[in-house]
């Protein structure tokens, strides 16, 4: 029987300034800043923690010593889409009411379970981050 895989347990972005992005992911998207500290001379990791998510935030030019990472780690290159139970008009609003600008949205974009009501902005490092409601 071949591997079926069935959930995604984390998922790393690599970004420019760790205390910037994880300050943003926290101020815009709710998510709860975690810092974890591996021990034996390791620097400390930084993660997000949103739900049942986790989302580790990796300074792009760390050591490679110290993280396996992909092979050529590029801040600003992340798609990623984030559902919440706002409206798109309440997202609207939030993002408006905290400076970041709108790319794109409201609008319906097909997701994994149908049709969402989507609105697009992007990140510190410019990677697009669409927040969306089924």
């Amino acid at each position: 029987m071949p591997v079926k895989v069935h959930a995604l347990d984390h998922l790393v972005i690599n970004v420019s300034d760790v205390a910037e992005s994880a300050a943003w992911y926290r101020k815009i998207l709710g998510m709860e800043v975690k810092v974890f500290d591996p021990g034996g001379g390791k620097a400390p990791r930084t993660f997000l923690e949103f739900g049942n998510q986790r989302i580790n935030v990796r300074q792009r030019d760390a050591d490679r010593g110290e993280w396996f990472t992909a092979d050529q780690p590029t801040a600003g290159s992340e798609d990623l889409c984030f559902l919440t139970s706002a409206t798109p008009d309440e997202v609207v609003a939030h993002l408006r009411a905290h400076g970041v600008a709108i790319e794109e949205g409201p609008g319906p974009r097909q997701g994994a379970r149908g049709t969402l009501r989507s609105v697009y902005c992007r990140d510190p490092d410019g990677s697009l981050i669409e927040i969306s409601s089924y």
